[in-house]
């Protein structure tokens, strides 16, 4: 079977507001010109015209008039390395195939078309012994999102993402003038992408090269020594967090809430029923926004690949992820299901080892990062910083402690938990999984049946 996906990977606008551009030129006019919506409307008709007054808008610096144009892509046959590359854009919403669920033995790659031949050769020949890898592991009884530790990052990845016209063109200047631009795939999805864009509504585009940000986006730290390969001893470390978050909390719900003045409140939150009983009451609400005025920041520590994915999912954070041209490829995860089969661990293990060798051995054939980079492997590691806000957490906690989360993201999530309760307990003893918080289970059929014992794990 041919697995190799040279020039395959394609992306396709496959819908589009029906609108088009209409809306986005009409809020550009209802601003500054009388009438209705419907009479601003009705002179929004002409696409020339439109196409200019966006133009003209946008180059202010108005750019919000643009969200209202709405576009549904779809990535087909692209590296895996493009979707993490996506993923990360915050505004956007995606749905992937899941490496949990899903046989990924026969679903190809991505190969950079190395210009030396003898390279293509052997790269190719070890992704597919990858691949078998892979293969052999699941036949083995091993857990496809287990197995998935050694499928390579130049795997095929088939997923749809939609988001608006304004962070449709924040992705575009990443693809094409920032940090994708350095990789080959990534770029020429970013042209494939542009050139239907200006098709379908020109007037988003018009200017689109002057408009290049002035700024890089990457941060240059150049001038430091980064030279470290040790495998940090703790899976998460909590960096900042909003001193006093019950108090905070409480405060903003009574403000919200009651209007009281300043002092009363002050003397009620000294009685501390009254502070647990108002976080309590905003925890058991349907909208527990008093929540968001706490964050938190971490560092995450030795993350695969493969559970980035997990975390970038949380749209409502700061999550930044470093290059995978910075993964360590010494560090890997390895699944206790391996563990406990000496024979299988010695494979696994192999794989890595090979992959690195390999890895090194381009490098000193001066394939550059960027292409080097489709050697990665979905168990090397990563460290994270995110920050999120309370609410979030409250959200994050009830799906990845649940014990239908993928095991390596519950780890993490308990340990979350553990060092929030002991900095704040009075609002993160509410925090757990659904059955816990809720005193229900979401999970259907596919419950583990265990509320009683969950709900008895988390009780402080």
């Amino acid at each position: 079977m041919d697995y190799k996906n040279n020039g395959g990977s394609k992306v396709i606008i496959i819908g589009l507001t029906d609108s088009d551009e209409k809306v986005c030129a009409a809020s550009g006019r209802i601003s500054t010109q009388p009438g209705s919506a419907m009479d601003i409307w009705e002179k929004s008709q002409d696409k020339e015209k439109n196409a200019n007054l966006i133009s003209k808008v946008t180059r202010s610096g108005h750019n919000s008039t643009v969200e209202h144009a709405y576009y549904n892509l779809a990535f087909e046959n692209v590296s895996v390395m493009v979707e993490q590359f996506m993923i990360e854009f915050r505004l956007a919403s995606f749905t992937v195939k899941s490496r949990r669920y899903v046989d990924f033995s026969e679903v190809g790659y991505y190969s950079p078309d190395f210009s030396d031949e003898a390279l293509n050769k052997e790269f190719c020949e070890h992704i597919e012994y990858l691949f078998k890898e892979y293969q052999d592991f699941v036949d083995a009884g091993i857990p496809k999102e287990d197995a998935r530790f050694v499928l390579p990052y130049c795997f095929r990845s088939n997923f749809f993402c939609s988001l608006n016209a304004r962070e449709l063109l924040h992705v575009l200047h990443a693809m094409l003038h920032g940090r994708g631009s350095e990789y080959k795939e990534i770029y020429n999805l970013g042209k494939q992408l542009a050139e239907q864009v200006e098709k379908l509504t020109p007037g988003v585009m018009i200017d689109f090269e002057k408009r290049v940000p002035s700024l890089s986006d990457k941060i240059d730290l150049s001038f430091i020594d980064t030279e470290e390969t040790e495998f940090k001893n703790t899976n998460t470390e909590l960096l900042a967090y909003t001193p006093d978050a019950e108090t905070v909390i409480a405060k903003t719900a009574l403000i919200t809430e009651t209007q009281l003045s300043a002092d009363k409140i002050e003397k009620l939150l000294e009685n501390a029923e009254i502070k647990s009983k108002t976080i309590e009451a905003v925890i058991n609400s349907s909208r527990p926004r008093p929540l968001e005025a706490a964050s938190f920041t971490f560092r995450i520590n030795n993350v695969s690949l493969a559970t980035i994915t997990h975390f970038a999912r949380h749209r409502i954070q700061s999550l930044s992820v470093p290059s995978l041209k910075y993964s360590n490829r010494e560090n890997y995860i390895i699944p206790d299901t391996i563990k406990e089969n000496p024979d299988l661990l010695e494979k696994y293990k192999l794989t890595f080892e090979k992959t690195a060798a390999l890895y090194k051995k381009f490098l000193s054939s001066n394939i550059s990062e960027e292409d080097a980079v489709y050697l990665l492997l979905a168990g090397n590691t990563l460290d994270l910083v995110l920050t999120m806000n309370a609410r979030e957490l409250l959200l994050f906690f009830k799906l990845r402690t649940c014990t239908r989360a993928q095991w390596e993201i519950q780890i993490y999530a308990n340990e979350m938990l553990s060092k929030l309760r002991e900095i704040s307990p009075a609002v993160f003893r509410h925090f757990g999984p659904s059955c816990y918080t809720t005193g229900k289970c979401p999970e259907g059929k596919l419950t583990c049946g265990r509320a009683l014992e969950m709900q008895e794990k988390f009780k402080i």
